[in-house]
């Protein structure tokens, strides 16, 4: 905002305006160092970058997830028991490890995730699923003109394996939820 209200300011000071403002592009070159400035302001005095989370955060919520991933094994069937124990002991060697490389924790938590959503798909009852397709169906009805089959395929998916999720008592595994 500070760049594009830099560009008017240089616009409305011109005595001959014989160009006029067609588009944002015309603040490109102020919005790029109103951006350096920010990120000057903003930059840390040792020179590094600011870890995401606190230490032991991470460590912290690996372990919680794969405690209530046990406790989700109690009640579940043998194929969703058996996910469900699994990926705690993993979730349980990650948070032993260091844990540099954000990025490719995050990737195998969503391979967790996914593996454990299906899991708990799968040891849903008919009438669970169909409850869950019903309560989706009331929310996404007056949306349904205005999305494409694309996002709505997307959207449905999503809502089914979130309320599967929560029916099982299965935790979020992403650091989003962190």
């Amino acid at each position: 905002m500070k760049g594009i209200d830099r560009a008017f300011e240089k616009w409305h000071a011109k005595k001959q305006k014989t160009r006029l403002v067609n588009s944002l592009a015309y603040c490109a070159q102020e919005v790029l160092t109103a951006a350096r400035e920010s990120e000057e302001e903003t930059a840390p005095a040792g020179g590094g970058a600011k870890a995401p989370f606190a230490a032991g955060e991470v460590q912290g919520y690996l372990e919680r997830n794969a405690g209530d991933l046990r406790k989700a094994a109690e009640g579940a069937g043998e194929g969703a028991r058996r996910v469900y124990l699994e990926t705690a002991a993993s979730l349980q060697a990650l948070a032993a490890e260091e844990q540099g490389d954000l990025e490719a924790l995050e990737q195998r938590l969503t391979v967790m995730e996914e593996r454990v959503t299906a899991a708990a798909v799968e040891g849903s009852t008919e009438e669970q699923l169909f409850e869950h397709r019903r309560h989706m169906e009331r929310q996404l009805a007056p949306y349904r003109r205005k999305m494409t089959a694309g996002q709505l395929a997307m959207l449905e998916r999503q809502y089914l394996a979130r309320r599967a999720l929560e029916t099982a008592g299965l935790p979020r595994l992403s650091l989003f939820y962190l």
